[in-house]
């Protein structure tokens, strides 16, 4: 089966300086949750243990997230929401959108490893698509949506930018050996945690630490001004939260750190 999916459903949707596409849109589906009258789904109609009552999407959500979630269970909601979304209202086409974040912020982290450009724009583009003619009938209907839109998202931004490999695997993308040889050591333990890439590290390591603006580092490594903004930005979103959530922390590299770039802050430069 196929239907037509708007695909103006975010053009309203503008990105604050520090967000991604994707935080800007999961702020205006957390927003919808808060009114009085919030999007839901009837629970009892769709059973499988579900709670049976009306559930909010941004509830339904986190339900479908946790591993006691049966994917009878997410087979339903996903059913009803792709069909209810094909029906080309704006406020179910968002919704599918927002109970889909977190495996689409999955996708998205994937892409960025593999290709340049918007990623955000082009995987929730792609996404829509997928809610027009991925099959309800079978089962895994959110896995089959995702896929459909990583792949087809892939091969949009490779089309766009068939260079973009070319920078993915710098040899200087590698995690340093010693943290005197990184401007800050913060971003060696995020780099080793997997948090964040050694091309990512360098980035936020030569425009934040360093007197390098995006422009000059997109020209040195051969890109676009938006594709380097954008990474950046995603990146310093997870180093943010990694940070706040207490998974960098090290006391004896803490000091070391301190030590290093209060009495030789030129050692730590690579």
């Amino acid at each position: 089966m196929s239907a037509r999916i708007p695909t103006d459903a975010f053009a309203a949707v503008t990105p604050a300086r520090s967000e991604s596409l994707l935080d800007a849109i999961e702020y205006r589906f957390r927003l919808t949750g808060q009114r009085p009258d919030p999007l839901s789904v009837d629970g009892r109609a769709l059973g499988h243990g579900l709670p049976r009552r009306p559930i909010a999407l941004v509830e339904l959500s986190s339900i479908l997230m946790h591993p006691s979630c049966s994917p009878e269970a997410a087979d339903a909601a996903w059913r009803l929401l792709v069909t209810n979304a094909r029906t080309g209202a704006e406020r179910w086409i968002v919704g599918a959108v927002g109970v889909a974040l977190p495996g689409l912020r999955r996708r998205a982290h994937h892409l960025w490893k593999l290709s340049a450009g918007d990623v955000d724009a082009a995987l929730i583009a792609q996404f829509m698509q997928a809610l027009a003619s991925v099959d309800i009938t079978k089962p895994s209907v959110v896995t089959r949506l995702l896929n459909a839109a990583f792949s087809k998202a892939r091969s949009e931004l490779d089309r766009r930018e068939p260079a973009s490999g070319e920078v993915s695997f710098v040899p200087e993308s590698r995690v340093p050996t010693t943290g005197l040889n990184h401007p800050d050591f913060v971003l060696v333990r995020a780099v080793r945690a997997g948090v964040i890439t050694a091309q990512e590290a360098d980035l936020i390591g030569a425009t934040y630490l360093e007197s390098a603006n995006v422009g000059e580092y997109a020209e040195r490594v051969g890109r676009s001004y938006w594709q380097v903004y954008r990474q950046r930005g995603a990146a310093v979103q997870r180093l943010v939260a990694a940070i706040q959530s207490g998974d960098l922390s090290d006391d004896y590299a803490d000091v070391v750190a301190e030590a290093t770039t209060t009495t030789a802050p030129e050692a730590a430069r690579p």
